[in-house]
């Protein structure tokens, strides 16, 4: 089949689908007898129309002796009507092991964030993996995110280069602990991007930032890619310990993969109506990681979760600054909360990220508190899973969370207090470094049955009294003043939160 003639099928496969182009072939007979330095070019020109299927493939046969591939791209990005989407289009490549979905073939993925890329042996640009250039059919990706309604133009360059192949390097990982304080309240950033996908800031800009937030450990979470799984060498220390992970960017929502083992990649080419992603949440618990969706209610293009979460270890609440995307997401965790109140089903712990990407996007804005027994991939994780943390949104802030019964019954953050229907339970907030005009605010299976202000010093100790029979769960947030003053009853930013404290036998 002619690729006008697949082009013409586009439109019939489907969003979700994946449309394979006729190959570009380079042979060694076209580079007369291939000599170190000598080079290739070959380029083709397509159109893609409306309803594009989501992965477009561009086979290129790769003969021996290449050192390196290059790759550009460009397409049109025409006006279109208030209210359409325009022209977006990512690349990425898959090498001769083929592109079968979750297989070994991955070579990289820059989003739309790059318009050209080479791979070689020894080095391979940012969001790619370097290796050795072998032969056999290669395949250049483009993504159409989303196509305006004169459809997209698009031209592909791919250059080959002729010599020895290099020797390639062996990636350092970061280790999995850091020296830490044992058993300790730790604080971290677990979705961050650097030039390794659409961030702006290097590895070592990430790390300095991480410390200059006062963190002890960040989640390197490229889209797509575990190329930065090897750029941190020599950047972590007995200060900062620094897990590998992804977001896993799918046309159907985000996914941070929390502490994977390093050079694990995911595969992000299904939607939700492909009844694919519990396959590679698994994947990602295999590799020893947390899934956890990421701003479920996102206003982007595809940020929107819509795969459930039945195969979720935790969620991400609170993305970046406060918004009403936020606010949402929280309103409907904190309905699940109820239902597990009731013991139907496991409940998913709240954590927060900054998903910073630039300047002057904070790194730790916000951040995880995890209570954990030492400075650990694993321990952190447990506490993850567990729901012993409460989010910040900065280090300036401090706090704890308890509830006591009679004969010291005593429960922390995501710990249940066994007592009785009808026995008293106190409920204990100390919080010190918040700003001015902030109040408290105790959250039940109920709503709001408690709040107080804090006074301009930033520290308060809050406590209320409640029983089991009276309040199922109870958490804590801490707020800003509203913007309006209170007149709409929405409340303020928030500026701390914590997980449940769960009352009663069971």
């Amino acid at each position: 089949m002619q690729r006008r003639d697949v082009l013409r099928l586009s439109a019939l496969a489907g969003a979700a689908g994946v449309l394979t182009l006729d190959p570009m072939t380079f042979t060694q007979a076209e580079a007369a007898g291939p000599a170190d330095g000598h080079e290739q070019t070959k380029t083709l020109s397509g159109h893609l129309p409306t309803g594009a299927p989501d992965f477009v493939y561009v086979p290129v046969e790769v003969p021996r002796g290449v050192r390196e591939i290059a790759v550009s791209y460009s397409y049109d990005k025409p006006t279109v009507p208030a209210g359409t989407q325009g022209n977006a289009c990512d690349i990425g490549i898959f090498d001769e092991r083929g592109t079968e979905l979750g297989g070994r073939g991955f070579r990289g993925w820059s989003g739309g964030a790059r318009t050209e890329f080479a791979i070689s042996a020894e080095e391979a640009t940012p969001g790619y993996l370097a290796g050795p250039v072998k032969a056999g059919t290669w395949h250049v990706v483009l993504g159409p995110y989303t196509v305006a309604p004169q459809g997209l133009d698009y031209t592909v360059t791919v250059t080959l280069r002729y010599g020895a192949p290099g020797t390639p390097r062996k990636p350092v990982y970061p280790p999995q602990r850091a020296k830490g304080r044992g058993r300790a309240w730790y604080r971290g950033d677990s979705h961050l991007h650097t030039v390794y996908s659409d961030g702006k800031r290097t590895p070592a800009e990430l790390v300095a930032a991480a410390r200059a937030a006062g963190l002890d450990f960040i989640t390197t979470t490229e889209h797509n890619t575990t190329s930065a799984h090897a750029a941190f060498e020599g950047l972590w220390g007995d200060d900062l310990l620094i897990l590998t992970g992804e977001e896993i960017t799918t046309r159907n929502g985000h996914v941070v993969a929390l502490g994977t083992d390093p050079g694990t990649f995911i595969d992000w080419r299904y939607r939700a109506r492909d009844n694919r992603f519990g396959q590679f949440a698994r994947k990602v618990r295999q590799a020893g990681g947390l899934v956890i969706p990421a701003h479920p209610h996102g206003t982007c293009v595809g940020c929107n979760w819509k795969f459930g979460f039945n195969d979720a270890d935790a969620v991400e609440v609170w993305n970046a600054d406060f918004t009403p995307d936020d606010e949402v997401t929280i309103s409907e965790w904190d309905n699940t909360l109820v239902a597990a109140s009731r013991g139907e089903g496991r409940w998913l712990p709240a954590v927060g990220h900054s998903d910073a990407h630039r300047e002057p996007q904070v790194v730790g804005l916000p951040q995880t508190v995890v209570l954990a027994d030492d400075l650990s991939r694993t321990a952190l994780q447990q506490g993850i899973r567990a729901g012993r943390s409460w989010i910040a949104e900065s280090s300036k802030i401090d706090l704890t969370f308890e509830a006591v019964g009679g004969r010291g019954k005593h429960a922390g953050i995501g710990e249940r207090l066994k007592v009785g229907g009808a026995e008293e339970v106190t409920v204990r907030l100390k919080v010190s470094g918040v700003g001015p005009g902030c109040s408290v605010r105790f959250i039940t299976d109920q709503g709001q049955l408690y709040g107080t202000a804090v006074p301009d010093s930033g520290t308060l100790t809050a406590e209320w009294r409640t029983t089991a029979s009276y309040a199922a769960y109870v958490r804590a947030e801490v707020r800003h003043a509203p913007a309006d003053g209170g007149a709409s009853g929405i409340p303020g930013p928030m500026a701390a939160m914590t997980n449940p404290i769960w009352l009663g036998e069971h």
